[in-house]
Parts: structure tokens; C-alpha cells; sequence
């Protein structure tokens, strides 16, 4: 069994891409289930981890307060999970409420176990 890293990221900055309270209420749920379902699985290896609002960026030899405002995308959470292949990440990341409010998500392996 493998880990992959599961990076949920959205459209946090253009008004235009923000959904509607209702849209973001409604989300609760469908994450709710589908982070249940990951653990069912025993396929949560780690939950998850929101980002706080602290970060840096290192660039060359500098290092910035980040992550870059006038990026489209901003980083939202992630997980690590455990899968087989890549294959499988992938079919448990097409599960992810983040694609339904517009974000995506990024699969990355993270080790092996």
C-alpha cells in the first residue's frame, strides 16, 4: 500500500468563482460523507489539514511571507491517503466535494509504506 497526498485547491480570490453560502453549506455534508467513507475504507492514512493562513514561500535564496496573493488558485486542505497505485488515488480524489464547488485536486505519491 502506498500514501498519496490529496491537495484540494479552489479559486479563493475572484469573486466571480466564490460560491454562494447555500453552495458552501451544502458542501458540509458531502465532505462529511466522503471523508467517511475514505476512513471505512481504512484509506485515510492522515486527516485533514487546513491551511491556517501561515505560510512562506522560499525563492532562489528569499524568503517570503506567502502563499503569493495574485495566484488564481489557493491551497484549501489536503489529506494523505493509502491506495495501490495511482489509479487508485485518482478514483477516490473523482470523489472530492472540491470539484463541485469548481477547485481540483492534486495527486501526488507521498511514500511508500
Amino acid at each position: 500500500m502506498n500514501e498519496f497526498l490529496l491537495i484540494f485547491r479552489r479559486d479563493f480570490i475572484n469573486k466571480e468563482a466564490q460560491p454562494s453560502p447555500e453552495e458552501l453549506q451544502n458542501s458540509i455534508k458531502d465532505w462529511q460523507n466522503w471523508f467517511g467513507s475514505i476512513a471505512a475504507q481504512d484509506k485515510l492514512a492522515r486527516p485533514l489539514q487546513r491551511w491556517d493562513g501561515e505560510g512562506k514561500v522560499v525563492k532562489n535564496k528569499q524568503v517570503i511571507n506567502g502563499p503569493y496573493a495574485e495566484i488564481k488558485e489557493s491551497i484549501g486542505g489536503l489529506i494523505i491517503i493509502k491506495a495501490t497505485d495511482y489509479e487508485e488515488a485518482v478514483t477516490i480524489a473523482q470523489g472530492c466535494p472540491i470539484l463541485q464547488l469548481g477547485g481540483n485536486v492534486e495527486v501526488r505519491m507521498a511514500s511508500s509504506i
